[in-house]
């Protein structure tokens, strides 16, 4: 450990040293586990890529992870929050609770990766038949997950205290309609029996490979799902005056939203991105339509400031729509609260993290992000830690294909990385105890 790691865990504002002393478990003696089960984690990663599966419909996936951790003779528990497996591991000494979440579910993406094992599989979603692919990185997640689950489980008579291992659906979200994601997990009693003291788990992102990082406070963006209905009068094209133009409506909205976010916000110190992403009008060239959909989404770091932006944008719009002698519907639904780090659990990660990736390569005071993540769901109930982990082939940050797209592919020479990371931060956690 470094010595700014080392003078953080001695000031004692982090996690108190057990009562009990505790032989550490060596980052060595991890590295080299997880190279030993690296074999499998690839194998497991593959096979999970290229047998995709969306949002609660994670039941393959699901069924591999549950007999994995029955193997590894842990108690487990399926179906939570739909789909979901949570495993205990109960070690061999008394101490606290740690758990370690992966997210399961693929997107409704053709994949064009061009691998030996790219994805074939369609699934149903919203009623259509449609590609899915892992254009997150959540196949990576789970194997990882697993590898560390094995190592984990190896040492079970060391552990001064329990894991308990959360596999999770729809992170990406759910058709309309369906319930499911982390929050339905907690619903479901993935926190509790036994209830963790803290909560660790890690993403991988377009970047550098072997790069980690995370921020304390917030982390990720708060997302909302953004709704807008307009609804006019229809006419014929030649003669836009006898009707209610809703076209000309959404261009006035669009630009609206696009300028109230670039002149009212200072991005400096809440960053705010709004962007209505989807547009669904009319069918003839030469009809103006009576109605108008647009979809969207909302990112925000501040409850206040949130709130804010959602009154006023719905005012405008609404107050569009009257000028033009149309109606409005505006709604907003969260899909994520902000991601959170705790602050103590963020400046402790310095040293298992330090410990995984080498110090050189970790930064835990990254800039916020503005894309999202429901993890944030279980730092609202615990004590939490999401960090990300840089794994693109060949990175250039020009050129460098996103979470999402349908070229984004996981470099398998981070999957050791992810795995030393969950081992070391469990482990870690535990031998230290909480206060």
């Amino acid at each position: 450990m470094g010595a700014a790691c080392a003078a953080m865990l001695a000031s004692g504002t982090a996690y108190a040293q057990s009562a009990v002393p505790v032989d550490p478990v060596s980052a060595e003696e991890v590295a080299r586990l997880a190279e030993g089960v690296n074999d499998r984690v690839v194998a497991w990663r593959r096979d999970i890529h290229q047998n995709p599966e969306l949002g609660n419909q994670e039941r393959r996936t699901a069924a591999l992870v549950a007999d994995h951790l029955r193997a590894l003779g842990m108690e487990v528990r399926t179906e939570i929050g739909v789909t979901g497996v949570v495993g205990v591991l109960r070690g061999g000494r008394p101490g606290p609770v740690v758990a370690l979440r992966a997210d399961m579910d693929a997107l409704p993406v053709l994949e064009d990766t061009g691998l030996p094992f790219a994805s074939t599989a369609t699934g149903t979603y919203q009623g259509q038949t449609v590609p899915v692919a892992h254009a997150c990185g959540h196949d990576a997640h789970v194997a990882m997950l697993m590898g560390a689950a094995e190592i984990l489980a190896g040492m079970r008579e060391r552990l001064p205290g329990t894991i308990v291992f959360i596999f999770q659906p729809a992170e990406e979200g759910t058709p309309p309609g369906e319930d499911g994601g982390a929050d339905e997990m907690i619903a479901d009693g993935a926190l509790e029996n036994p209830r963790p003291d803290a909560i660790f788990g890690l993403h991988v992102v377009t970047g550098q490979p072997g790069q980690v990082w995370w921020r304390a406070q917030g982390f990720m963006a708060a997302s909302d799902r953004v709704d807008i209905t307009l609804r006019g009068r229809q006419t014929h094209g030649a003669w836009p005056w006898r009707g209610v133009d809703v076209i000309s409506l959404t261009a006035d909205v669009i630009q609206t939203i696009n300028t109230f976010t670039a002149r009212t916000i200072d991005p400096t110190t809440t960053p705010t991105v709004f962007t209505i992403a989807t547009l669904d009008a009319g069918v003839r060239n030469n009809i103006i339509p009576d109605q108008s959909v647009m979809t969207g989404t909302l990112r925000t770091f501040d409850v206040d400031q949130r709130n804010d932006v959602i009154a006023r944008t719905t005012s405008a719009i609404e107050n569009l729509a009257e000028n033009y002698g149309a109606t409005a519907t505006v709604s907003f639904l969260q899909n994520a609260p902000l991601v959170f780090n705790d602050e103590e659990l963020a400046a402790w990660a310095v040293g298992p993290l330090g410990e995984a990736a080498g110090e050189a390569n970790i930064n835990g005071a990254a800039p916020p992000t503005t894309v999202a993540e429901d993890f944030a769901y279980y730092g609202q109930v615990i004590p939490a830690l999401f960090y990300h982990l840089g794994g693109t082939p060949d990175y250039d940050s020009e050129t460098a294909p996103p979470n999402h797209s349908p070229q984004f592919h996981v470099d398998e020479s981070v999957l050791p990385l992810g795995v030393r990371a969950h081992v070391l931060t469990a482990v870690r956690f535990l031998e230290r105890g909480v206060s």
